[in-house]
Protein backbone atom coordinates (compact mmCIF):
# COMPACT_ATOMS: atom_id res chain seq x y z
CA UNK A 1 0.00 0.00 0.00
CA UNK A 2 1.36 3.68 -0.79
CA UNK A 3 2.40 5.70 2.26
CA UNK A 4 0.01 8.10 2.72
CA UNK A 5 0.69 11.81 4.25
CA UNK A 6 -1.46 14.12 6.21
CA UNK A 7 -0.23 17.53 6.98
CA UNK A 8 -1.62 19.86 9.07
CA UNK A 9 -1.07 23.63 9.39
CA UNK A 10 -1.45 26.22 12.00
CA UNK A 11 -0.95 29.16 13.19
CA UNK A 12 0.49 28.32 17.30
CA UNK A 13 1.34 25.54 19.52
CA UNK A 14 -2.02 24.23 20.94
CA UNK A 15 -4.16 24.85 17.80
CA UNK A 16 -3.20 21.51 16.25
CA UNK A 17 -4.46 20.30 19.36
CA UNK A 18 -7.80 21.75 19.62
CA UNK A 19 -8.74 21.27 15.64
CA UNK A 20 -8.72 17.61 14.54
CA UNK A 21 -6.13 15.97 16.81
CA UNK A 22 -8.49 13.09 17.27
CA UNK A 23 -8.56 12.28 13.46
CA UNK A 24 -5.16 13.29 13.16
CA UNK A 25 -4.36 10.82 16.12
CA UNK A 26 -6.37 8.44 13.95
CA UNK A 27 -4.34 8.11 10.98
CA UNK A 28 -1.15 8.12 12.68
CA UNK A 29 -2.37 4.58 14.38
CA UNK A 30 -3.55 3.61 10.90
CA UNK A 31 0.38 4.25 9.45
CA UNK A 32 -0.52 7.28 8.07
CA UNK A 33 2.77 10.21 8.42
CA UNK A 34 1.05 12.98 9.54
CA UNK A 35 3.18 16.30 10.06
CA UNK A 36 1.84 19.10 12.07
CA UNK A 37 3.32 22.38 10.74
CA UNK A 38 2.97 25.58 13.05
CA UNK A 39 3.64 28.93 12.12
CA UNK A 40 4.63 30.98 14.58
CA UNK A 41 6.21 30.38 18.43
CA UNK A 42 2.87 31.51 20.21
CA UNK A 43 5.45 33.97 21.85
CA UNK A 44 2.68 36.76 22.55
CA UNK A 45 0.28 34.10 23.60
CA UNK A 46 -1.54 34.82 27.13
CA UNK A 47 -1.23 32.78 29.83
CA UNK A 48 -5.04 31.38 30.69
CA UNK A 49 -4.22 28.78 32.73
CA UNK A 50 -3.66 30.59 36.67
CA UNK A 51 -1.32 26.96 37.84
CA UNK A 52 1.29 28.48 35.00
CA UNK A 53 1.10 32.35 35.62
CA UNK A 54 4.53 32.41 36.98
CA UNK A 55 7.50 35.15 36.85
CA UNK A 56 9.68 32.52 35.34
CA UNK A 57 6.86 31.02 32.59
CA UNK A 58 6.78 35.11 31.43
CA UNK A 59 10.53 35.34 31.29
CA UNK A 60 10.75 32.30 28.92
CA UNK A 61 7.28 31.71 26.90
CA UNK A 62 8.85 31.10 23.51
CA UNK A 63 11.21 28.13 25.08
CA UNK A 64 8.05 26.74 27.39
CA UNK A 65 5.58 26.93 24.61
CA UNK A 66 8.42 24.46 22.30
CA UNK A 67 8.58 22.44 25.27
CA UNK A 68 4.34 22.10 25.35
CA UNK A 69 4.47 21.54 21.90
CA UNK A 70 6.59 19.08 21.72
CA UNK A 71 5.13 16.98 24.25
CA UNK A 72 1.82 17.40 22.39
CA UNK A 73 3.17 15.97 19.19
CA UNK A 74 4.79 12.57 21.48
CA UNK A 75 1.19 12.45 22.53
CA UNK A 76 -0.60 12.43 18.80
CA UNK A 77 2.26 10.65 17.47
CA UNK A 78 2.81 13.47 14.91
CA UNK A 79 6.03 14.95 13.09
CA UNK A 80 6.50 18.62 13.95
CA UNK A 81 7.80 21.23 12.02
CA UNK A 82 7.79 24.88 12.90
CA UNK A 83 7.90 27.48 9.91
CA UNK A 84 9.60 29.97 12.25
CA UNK A 85 7.52 33.34 12.21
CA UNK A 86 6.67 35.25 15.27
CA UNK A 87 3.49 35.28 16.98
CA UNK A 88 1.59 38.50 16.16
CA UNK A 89 -0.50 38.32 19.35
CA UNK A 90 -4.31 39.62 19.24
CA UNK A 91 -4.56 43.27 19.35
CA UNK A 92 -6.96 44.64 21.66
CA UNK A 93 -8.44 48.11 21.77
CA UNK A 94 -10.82 50.45 19.68
CA UNK A 95 -9.28 51.38 17.28
CA UNK A 96 -7.07 48.24 17.52
CA UNK A 97 -3.48 48.98 17.57
CA UNK A 98 -0.67 48.22 14.91
CA UNK A 99 0.47 44.83 14.84
CA UNK A 100 4.29 44.46 16.17
CA UNK A 101 7.05 44.94 13.73
CA UNK A 102 8.41 41.63 11.77
CA UNK A 103 5.28 39.52 12.93
CA UNK A 104 3.47 36.96 10.89
CA UNK A 105 0.36 39.52 10.31
CA UNK A 106 2.69 41.96 8.66
CA UNK A 107 5.40 40.12 6.76
CA UNK A 108 5.28 40.20 2.74
CA UNK A 109 2.99 37.36 2.37
CA UNK A 110 5.25 35.70 0.14
CA UNK A 111 7.61 35.44 2.66
CA UNK A 112 5.49 32.31 4.73
CA UNK A 113 4.22 31.13 1.64
CA UNK A 114 7.39 30.45 0.16
CA UNK A 115 8.24 28.76 3.38
CA UNK A 116 5.49 26.37 3.77
CA UNK A 117 6.02 25.87 0.29
CA UNK A 118 9.36 24.02 0.85
CA UNK A 119 8.13 22.14 3.64
CA UNK A 120 5.02 20.74 1.37
CA UNK A 121 7.57 19.74 -1.38
CA UNK A 122 10.06 18.23 0.82
CA UNK A 123 7.44 16.41 3.04
CA UNK A 124 4.34 15.73 0.11
CA UNK A 125 1.52 15.33 1.38
CA UNK A 126 -1.35 13.96 0.24
CA UNK A 127 -4.29 15.98 2.40
CA UNK A 128 -3.45 19.11 3.68
CA UNK A 129 -5.88 20.78 6.71
CA UNK A 130 -6.16 24.48 7.75
CA UNK A 131 -8.50 26.88 8.28
CA UNK A 132 -10.95 28.64 6.72
CA UNK A 133 -11.17 32.29 5.76
CA UNK A 134 -12.16 33.40 9.13
CA UNK A 135 -9.90 31.85 10.56
CA UNK A 136 -11.92 29.93 12.85
CA UNK A 137 -11.84 33.06 14.79
CA UNK A 138 -10.57 36.47 13.47
CA UNK A 139 -6.69 36.26 15.40
CA UNK A 140 -4.80 37.91 12.86
CA UNK A 141 -2.50 34.85 12.86
CA UNK A 142 -5.39 32.53 11.77
CA UNK A 143 -6.53 34.25 8.87
CA UNK A 144 -3.16 34.49 7.59
CA UNK A 145 -2.43 30.63 8.28
CA UNK A 146 -5.60 30.34 5.46
CA UNK A 147 -4.01 32.98 3.55
CA UNK A 148 0.07 31.31 3.70
CA UNK A 149 -2.03 27.40 3.39
CA UNK A 150 -4.54 28.17 0.34
CA UNK A 151 -1.39 29.73 -1.36
CA UNK A 152 0.93 27.41 -0.67
CA UNK A 153 -0.99 24.44 -1.83
CA UNK A 154 -1.55 26.36 -5.37
CA UNK A 155 2.09 27.27 -5.45
CA UNK A 156 3.66 24.00 -4.66
CA UNK A 157 2.06 22.46 -7.88
CA UNK A 158 3.45 25.06 -9.83
CA UNK A 159 6.86 24.69 -11.34
CA UNK A 160 7.22 28.14 -12.31
CA UNK A 161 6.69 29.79 -8.61
CA UNK A 162 9.62 29.10 -6.06
CA UNK A 163 11.61 26.88 -8.14
CA UNK A 164 14.09 26.61 -5.59
CA UNK A 165 12.19 25.57 -3.22
CA UNK A 166 12.37 22.16 -4.23
CA UNK A 167 10.57 19.52 -6.93
CA UNK A 168 6.58 20.57 -7.64
CA UNK A 169 4.20 18.44 -5.39
CA UNK A 170 0.63 18.14 -6.34
CA UNK A 171 -1.39 18.14 -3.13
CA UNK A 172 -4.64 15.99 -3.98
CA UNK A 173 -6.61 17.86 -1.39
CA UNK A 174 -7.21 20.69 1.47
CA UNK A 175 -9.34 20.57 4.16
CA UNK A 176 -10.96 23.38 6.18
CA UNK A 177 -11.27 22.38 10.36
CA UNK A 178 -14.91 23.31 11.34
CA UNK A 179 -14.48 21.86 15.00
CA UNK A 180 -16.86 24.74 16.70
CA UNK A 181 -20.14 24.38 15.61
CA UNK A 182 -22.97 25.64 17.52
CA UNK A 183 -24.97 22.18 16.73
CA UNK A 184 -22.13 20.41 18.60
CA UNK A 185 -22.08 22.47 21.70
CA UNK A 186 -26.06 22.48 21.67
CA UNK A 187 -26.42 19.08 21.65
CA UNK A 188 -23.81 18.68 24.58
CA UNK A 189 -25.45 21.11 26.20
CA UNK A 190 -28.52 19.49 26.48
CA UNK A 191 -27.40 16.46 27.69
CA UNK A 192 -26.41 18.19 30.56
CA UNK A 193 -30.18 19.89 30.47
CA UNK A 194 -31.32 16.37 30.85
CA UNK A 195 -28.90 15.13 34.06
CA UNK A 196 -30.49 18.40 35.98
CA UNK A 197 -27.07 19.89 35.63
CA UNK A 198 -26.37 23.63 34.25
CA UNK A 199 -24.02 22.89 31.64
CA UNK A 200 -21.01 24.89 30.13
CA UNK A 201 -22.17 26.23 26.83
CA UNK A 202 -24.95 28.76 27.82
CA UNK A 203 -23.13 31.86 27.17
CA UNK A 204 -21.68 30.60 24.07
CA UNK A 205 -24.47 29.66 22.56
CA UNK A 206 -26.62 32.41 24.18
CA UNK A 207 -24.29 35.28 22.16
CA UNK A 208 -23.24 33.23 19.48
CA UNK A 209 -23.87 35.04 15.92
CA UNK A 210 -26.35 33.69 13.89
CA UNK A 211 -24.07 33.87 10.45
CA UNK A 212 -21.85 30.97 11.82
CA UNK A 213 -24.76 28.50 11.76
CA UNK A 214 -24.12 28.57 8.43
CA UNK A 215 -20.18 26.78 8.97
CA UNK A 216 -22.48 23.60 9.49
CA UNK A 217 -23.45 23.93 5.34
CA UNK A 218 -20.20 23.84 5.12
CA UNK A 219 -19.08 21.01 6.23
CA UNK A 220 -18.42 18.19 3.49
CA UNK A 221 -16.66 15.63 6.06
CA UNK A 222 -17.12 13.74 9.22
CA UNK A 223 -14.26 11.39 10.60
CA UNK A 224 -15.24 9.23 13.32
CA UNK A 225 -12.86 9.33 15.43
CA UNK A 226 -14.14 9.20 19.39
CA UNK A 227 -11.88 6.66 20.36
CA UNK A 228 -9.05 9.61 20.11
CA UNK A 229 -10.75 12.08 22.00
CA UNK A 230 -8.92 11.01 25.54
CA UNK A 231 -5.44 11.02 23.77
CA UNK A 232 -6.45 14.59 21.88
CA UNK A 233 -7.59 16.47 25.34
CA UNK A 234 -4.38 14.79 26.79
CA UNK A 235 -2.28 16.68 23.71
CA UNK A 236 -4.57 19.49 24.65
CA UNK A 237 -3.50 19.45 28.37
CA UNK A 238 0.43 19.11 27.39
CA UNK A 239 -0.35 22.90 26.48
CA UNK A 240 -0.52 23.95 29.83
CA UNK A 241 0.19 28.06 29.52
CA UNK A 242 -2.91 27.84 27.33
CA UNK A 243 -5.78 25.49 29.00
CA UNK A 244 -6.86 25.34 32.19
CA UNK A 245 -7.24 21.31 33.11
CA UNK A 246 -10.38 22.98 34.98
CA UNK A 247 -12.40 24.59 32.14
CA UNK A 248 -14.92 24.11 30.02
CA UNK A 249 -13.26 21.82 27.71
CA UNK A 250 -13.21 19.11 30.03
CA UNK A 251 -16.25 19.14 31.59
CA UNK A 252 -18.20 16.78 29.08
CA UNK A 253 -18.23 13.47 29.69
CA UNK A 254 -16.46 11.41 27.03
CA UNK A 255 -18.81 8.97 27.36
CA UNK A 256 -21.44 11.29 26.18
CA UNK A 257 -19.30 12.64 23.26
CA UNK A 258 -18.95 9.43 21.75
CA UNK A 259 -22.59 8.70 22.31
CA UNK A 260 -23.41 12.32 21.22
CA UNK A 261 -20.71 13.31 18.81
CA UNK A 262 -18.09 10.92 17.38
CA UNK A 263 -16.90 12.70 14.98
CA UNK A 264 -14.63 15.80 13.83
CA UNK A 265 -16.06 18.17 11.02
CA UNK A 266 -13.99 19.54 7.87
CA UNK A 267 -14.84 21.10 4.74
CA UNK A 268 -13.30 20.19 1.58
CA UNK A 269 -12.23 23.39 -0.19
CA UNK A 270 -9.88 22.19 -3.18
CA UNK A 271 -9.69 18.61 -4.71
CA UNK A 272 -7.67 17.53 -7.44
CA UNK A 273 -9.37 14.21 -7.12
CA UNK A 274 -12.64 13.42 -8.31
CA UNK A 275 -14.83 12.95 -4.55
CA UNK A 276 -18.44 12.04 -4.19
CA UNK A 277 -19.77 14.03 -0.95
CA UNK A 278 -20.33 13.64 1.88
CA UNK A 279 -17.28 11.66 2.93
CA UNK A 280 -16.27 10.07 6.18
CA UNK A 281 -12.53 9.82 5.03
CA UNK A 282 -9.69 12.70 4.21
CA UNK A 283 -8.48 10.70 1.86
CA UNK A 284 -11.30 9.50 0.05
CA UNK A 285 -10.28 9.42 -3.86
CA UNK A 286 -6.57 9.18 -2.98
CA UNK A 287 -6.44 5.56 -1.41
CA UNK A 288 -7.39 3.39 1.65
CA UNK A 289 -6.89 5.20 5.04
CA UNK A 290 -8.49 2.06 7.14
Amino acid sequence: MTELRLMAVHAHPDDESSKGAATMARYVDQGVRVLVVTLTGGERGDILNPAMDLPDVHGRMAEVRRDEMARAAEILGVEHHWLGFVDSGLPEGDPLPPLPDGCLGVVPLEQPVEALVRVVRDFRPHVMTTYDENGGYPHPDHIRCHQVSVAAYEAAADHRLYPDAGNPWDVAKLYYNHGFLRQRMQVLQDEFAKHGQEGPFAKWLEQWDPDEDLLARRVTTRVECANYFSRRDKALLAHATQIDPNSFFFSTPIEWQHRLWPTEEFELARSRVPVELPETDLFTGIGDAR
